[in-house]
């Protein structure tokens, strides 16, 4: 799986990290970041390609994204992947393992990244003391729910236009809570990816790309997006 720990700590505070806004410490009182701090255990590399857990082994811990960026995928029928998720600085993954103490997806570095392992063992040893931790996991587990049902209605009732528009527009909206440009950014993951998770084939994305480059809605050199037209992109959605 080769996950290579940076150092035996975190070397870095959950009080200073630009992150703590995103992350799990939200909301959290200086006092309970401290008792937070206590649970990171480490932080951890994980190189591109390379998988921070896959489906099927032991559930531990939760990972925060420090840097770079995930895909999580699951095998159905006729051992088909299908692209579920993709995770940025400031996501939780492993909630997938708390249902029975496994994991259920594999999670795949697209880039050079970084997470914060937190024991979940201690989690919830912890959150008795600290009630904000355990409402603090609720809300990011309800806002799991309701992103599953947005992914739902999105590959269900809209065309490929769309859906990549509201791909694009979701991308945006992440990268602006990042402190990062809403309107030029890097995807990592590749078009089949995002074909995968859009339920889409690539010939369609790719189409579907120079479609709206040529409605001058946004301009594609690569991975790299460029909206330039924000309002006219969440039009498509509006109709």
């Amino acid at each position: 799986m080769a996950i290579a720990p940076l150092s035996a700590r975190n070397t870095g505070s959950c009080s200073n990290c630009n992150l703590r806004n995103l992350c799990v410490p939200a909301g959290m009182s200086p006092d309970e970041l401290i008792q937070l701090e206590g649970l990171v255990a480490t932080k951890r590399h994980i190189c591109q390609g390379d998988a921070l857990f896959r489906a099927g082994i032991s559930f531990q811990s939760l990972y925060a994204v420090r840097a770079g960026c995930f895909k999580t995928s699951m095998y159905g029928e006729e051992s088909r992947s299908q692209v579920i998720g993709f995770q940025i600085p400031g996501d939780l993954l492993g909630l997938d393992g708390l249902t029975d103490a496994k994991h259920h997806v594999d999670a795949i570095a697209l880039v050079d990244s970084e997470v914060c392992a937190i024991p979940y063992a201690r989690i919830t040893q912890i959150s008795k003391e600290c009630p904000s931790l355990q409402l603090q996991l609720n809300r990011i587990m309800s806002c799991e729910i309701i992103k599953d049902h947005g992914v739902m209605m999105l590959l269900g009732s809209m065309q490929a236009k769309e859906r990549l528009a509201t791909f694009l527009l979701n991308f945006s909206e992440r990268f602006k809570c990042l402190g990062h440009s809403p309107t030029e950014f890097k995807l990592h993951m590749s078009r089949e990816d995002i074909g995968s998770y859009l339920g889409l084939k690539i010939e369609t994305i790719s189409r579907t790309l120079t479609n709206l480059q040529t409605d001058e809605l946004i301009s594609v050199k690569g991975k790299h997006i460029n909206i330039l037209n924000l309002v006219g992109l969440k039009g498509l959605i509006d109709r």
